[in-house]
Parts: C-alpha cells; structure tokens; sequence
C-alpha cells in the first residue's frame, strides 16, 4: 500500500517581516499569513496536488503541533476537507533557549561566536539553554512514525525546523545540513511511502503551484 504524506508548513505570523527565532513562543498567524492558508487549502482542495491523495481525493487524518500558529492553519486545511486536526504535541517547534523572540541580527551582535557555530553545525551546538537538534529529532521522528501507522492520506502541519528534520530524515541527509532546505510559510511536501521506501514528490511546493 502507498502512504502519502503532505508536510506543511503554518503560515506568515505577526511579526514575521523580521526573522526572528520564535521557537517555542505561541505566535498568532497574521492576517496575511492566514489568507496564505487558505489559498493553500483552496489549492490541495481543488488542484492537481489531489492527485497524490487516495481516490477520494480525501486525507484520511491532519496532525499538528500545539502551537496557535499551526493548529489555526491546520483548522484552515482541515475545514476544507470535513476533518478535525489531530494535536501531537511533539510536532511543537524547537525550544531556542534565551534566543527565543530574538531576531537574527540581536542575537549576532549579542552571542556571535554562539551563533556563528550553531549556523555552521546545527547538529553539534545547540541554543543556549534551548533543546539540541538530536533532542528535536528524537521527539520529531517517534510522532511521525506513530502518525504513519495511524493513517495512509495524511497531512501535518508543523514548523520549518521541524520540517526540516522530518525531510532530512526521510531523504537520508545528515542533520548538520538541516538549513539547506528552505521551508517557506505555507509551503508543502509531498512524500510518498511505498512500504519502507519513501519517495519525495514535492519540496517546499508555494500556493500558485496549481
């Protein structure tokens, strides 16, 4: 039987013009974030993307970290297709220890050495006082395991890092290079299980992929 999975990231969030690490913080979807997932759910209701769902062009299930950012697109999503989302709270973002609602520059200027090794090798230094890549992993893949035994259509809707970790696992790609996969607000992906072996439709798919 062939599994697919759709991985999804939630939408913009208030503040997000400025990067910032928002890891564990609830940050509420903006405005535009939520028109972004809406278009998105619009587009997997309608497009060329029901393809990869089962004949129905239905999800069997939505999961989805806690965190209101993710939950709210996940209800977005799960409207469309007369579902409830599933909340794992494991799905959550990263814990970014005292980086968390920082933007990139504060904490270059404040910890730079600290950040310039945690962006050159992300699986050997960690956030200061925040969960380590190897923790996140840990979390990240026993929920996904558990939620692929669940369902055979299914959709999560989760976090950039989080996705990341999900996608490098799946491909095989060592964790020091997690920042090399962009995940843009509202992207998706799209994996195929064929028992064991899993397949990679779709990496970072935007809304005006229809």
């Amino acid at each position: 039987m062939v599994k697919t999975l759709y991985l999804i990231r939630h939408g913009a969030t208030e503040g997000s013009d400025i990067k910032r690490y928002k890891g564990s913080i609830d940050v509420p979807l903006s405005e535009n974030g939520q028109r972004q997932v809406e278009q998105l759910a619009e587009c997997l209701n309608v497009s060329s993307y029901k393809s990869y769902m089962n004949n129905n062009g239905q999800f069997n299930a939505i999961y989805c970290s806690p965190l209101s950012r993710a939950l709210k697109s996940a209800e977005i999503i799960a409207k469309k297709f007369g579902l409830t989302p599933i909340v794992v709270p494991d799905l959550r973002e990263r814990n970014f220890g005292i980086w968390e609602g920082m933007s990139f520059d504060e904490i270059k200027e404040r910890y730079p050495k600290e950040f310039e090794a945690w962006a050159g090798n992300p699986l050997k230094y960690s956030p200061i006082g925040g969960e380590s890549t190897i923790e996140v992993r840990d979390r990240v893949i026993a929920a996904l395991n558990k939620i692929l035994d669940e369902s055979t259509h299914t959709a999560i809707v989760a976090h950039g890092g989080v996705n990341r970790i999900i996608l490098c696992h799946i491909m095989g790609i060592p964790l020091e290079n997690i920042f090399r996969i962009e995940q843009d607000f509202a992207s998706v992906n799209i994996i195929e299980f064929h028992d064991k072996y899993p397949v990679v439709k779709l990496i970072n798919g935007g809304i005006e992929l229809k």
